[in-house]
């Protein structure tokens, strides 16, 4: 799904701090929070992550899974292109 390193990540790509990303998903501050202290893979309401997904989506984001090609050949972001 997502990982707490993808969310820190998108953030720093889209330049923006924890209540920004909260606002541009429906969120509150303290739900990105737990999300980005969470150990790798974020567990928690699927309907949640799906808004969180969905607005990094819309942001211009793309997560990287497992398997997929890039450099390192783990999990990432980058800005679509």
């Amino acid at each position: 799904m997502i990982s707490s390193g993808q969310i820190r990540a998108a953030r720093a790509l889209l330049g923006i701090d924890q209540r920004a990303l909260a606002e541009l998903c429906g969120l509150s501050v303290p739900t990105i929070q737990r999300m980005e202290a969470s150990e790798d893979m974020i567990r928690g309401n699927v309907d949640s992550l799906m808004k969180l997904i969905s607005a990094l989506n819309e942001a211009g984001i793309e997560l990287i899974g497992p398997g997929v090609a890039s450099s390192g050949g783990g999990r990432g972001v980058r800005l679509k292109g």
